[in-house]
């Protein structure tokens, strides 16, 4: 048996009631019905679901009305499907803006993770961004402030953790990309006290599998994937073969659900943040992030097979 005992409606037979019922409404009702899996900070036992929206380059989109516009209906399908985690970051442009007014649009959602980042070498200044970032979301707390890229973070996690014990954040972690400074990360994740930590993983970006990931296991950490589609790349290179059979165990009708469902039915892995400026492709993310999953079996399978095309 190659996947896990997770019940749900088949997404085939969701695709038959939507042809079926195309103008009716129901097809998006059906699919919000069942809610995405989760799984459980490990500092709190807080669940979130496995698949969230992060904001790089998708969102850095000024003051383009129809650009913003657009991004209202990601975020309003988002929390439609059940999502919840939104990440962002100082570096990332006009996307801190472009989310808050999101979120003014669509009435502050209360089901609003916000997971945010503080980038700045010079840590003296790192309390005005935070407050700037909070001042462009719109709202009270973060949940998550995440020291960016590890840019000074022996300055920065003390400040984080007395905002936490002083109860202005709920949660602290750090983050990287692109399989950057791996054994600094590996330093912090031993010796603080984090809640979480960000790193790049996917179908052939695999070097977290090895240390980092089992580490956040021990440590009990939670772990945010970035880079789940290399920026796209990855897709655009999958794009030219057709999905293999083994697709249809798990639910997948497109590439990006399997690259999506082989990242977050890692056992360390509490949710992964793909990007997107397109309603459908946040609705498909959102899909991957329901049973089945895939077991270790089939994830082995999955690596090899895409490392092999």
């Amino acid at each position: 048996m190659r996947t896990a005992p997770e019940p749900m409606i088949r997404r085939r037979d969701l695709f038959a009631l939507a042809a079926a019922l195309p103008s009716s409404g129901l097809w998006h009702g059906a699919v919000a019905a069942a809610p995405p899996l989760t799984r459980a900070i490990p500092s709190s036992g807080e669940a979130v679901p496995r698949v969230g929206l992060g904001s790089w380059i998708t969102f850095n989109v000024g003051h383009d009305a129809a650009a913003r516009a657009a991004c209202v209906e990601v975020v309003r399908a988002f929390f439609a499907d059940g999502g919840r985690i939104i990440d962002s970051s100082p570096m990332y442009g006009s996307s801190q803006p472009t989310i808050g007014h999101a979120l003014t649009q669509l009435g502050h959602p209360g089901a609003l993770f916000s997971a945010e980042k503080v980038w700045i070498g010079d840590a003296a200044r790192g309390p005005a961004q935070m407050e700037a970032s909070r001042g462009y979301w719109g709202v009270p707390s973060f949940d998550l402030m995440q020291v960016h890229n590890l840019l000074a973070w022996q300055q920065h996690l003390p400040r984080l953790f007395e905002m936490k014990a002083a109860g202005r954040l709920r949660y602290v972690g750090i983050t990287t990309s692109d399989g950057r400074r791996h054994a600094e990360i590996e330093t912090v994740m031993r010796t603080q006290p984090i809640d979480f930590v960000q790193f790049s993983y996917n179908l052939l970006d695999r070097q977290v599998e090895q240390r980092l990931l089992p580490l956040a296991q021990e440590r009990g950490i939670a772990v945010i994937v970035n880079r789940p589609f290399r920026e796209g790349a990855l897709l655009d290179a999958l794009a030219r073969h057709p999905l293999p059979g083994w697709a249809a165990e798990v639910d997948c009708s497109v590439w990006a659900q399997v690259a999506l469902k082989f990242i977050i039915s890692h056992p360390a892995v509490t949710c992964a943040i793909p990007a997107t400026s397109q309603v459908a492709h946040v609705r498909q993310n959102m899909a991957a992030a329901r049973a089945p999953m895939p077991d270790a079996a089939l994830r082995a399978r999955m690596a090899r097979d895409v490392a092999a095309l």
